[in-house]
C-alpha cells in the first residue's frame, strides 16, 4: 500500500514514493529553502500529511485541514514525516519503526496542544494569535474564515509562498548583481 494517496500519475517534478524513501532523509529547515525547494517539499508533506490522517484516522484536533497555515503545526508535521522518512529507510535499524511509533505518539499530544493554541478547526479556521510584547506594534489578528475548499486553499497559499520566495531570491540577486 503507498504511504501517499492520491499520488498523481503525472508528478510534475515531485518526488516519487520511491524517491522519497530512497533518497536519505535530511531534516527540513523552511526558513531555508529556495522556492523551487519549497514548492516540491510542501507537496511532499502534504500527500504524507494526507496519508498519516487517513491511515490513522486522525481528527482535525489532531491534523487540522488547514495545518498548511499554521506554522507551529508545519514544523511539527515536518519533523514527524522525516522521522518517519529516516525509521522507514531502508538502512534503519529494524525496530526504528516502533521508534517512530513512540515518537508519534508523543507528536499527537503536541498537535493537539498546538492546535488548541491556534484555534484552527474542521470548518473553521482564523491565524494564530500572537502575543505582543512591550514596545512592538500590535499584531494582525485576522479574522476566522470559513474552510470551504482545502485543497484549493492549499495550492492557492503554495503558490503564494513560492511567488514569496521567488521575490526574495529576485531581489538578493539583484543586490548581489549590484
Amino acid at each position: 500500500m503507498s504511504p501517499y494517496p492520491d499520488e498523481p500519475d503525472d508528478p510534475d517534478g515531485y518526488r516519487s514514493v520511491t524517491e522519497l524513501l530512497e533518497r536519505p532523509p535530511v531534516p527540513i529547515n523552511w526558513n531555508l529553502l529556495d522556492a523551487e525547494q519549497a514548492e516540491i517539499e510542501w507537496h511532499d508533506l502534504d500527500l504524507w500529511v494526507k496519508w498519516l490522517k487517513s491511515t490513522f484516522g486522525l481528527s482535525p484536533n489532531i491534523v487540522p485541514p488547514y495545518w498548511h497555515r499554521h506554522d507551529e503545526l508545519v514544523w511539527e508535521l515536518s519533523a514527524l514525516h522525516c522521522h518517519w522518512l529516516s525509521c522507514y529507510h531502508e538502512s534503519a535499524s529494524p525496530s526504528a519503526p516502533i521508534s517512530w511509533m513512540r515518537e508519534f505518539a508523543e507528536a499527537r499530544s503536541r498537535l493537539r496542544d498546538w492546535v488548541s493554541i491556534c484555534g484552527t478547526r474542521l470548518d473553521r479556521d482564523r491565524p494564530t494569535r500572537q502575543t505582543t510584547w512591550p514596545g512592538e506594534l500590535p499584531a494582525d489578528a485576522g479574522g476566522e474564515i470559513e474552510i470551504r475548499d482545502r485543497n484549493k486553499d492549499f495550492a492557492d497559499f503554495v503558490r503564494e509562498d513560492v511567488m514569496r520566495r521567488r521575490r526574495i531570491e529576485a531581489i538578493a540577486n539583484q543586490q548581489l548583481i549590484g
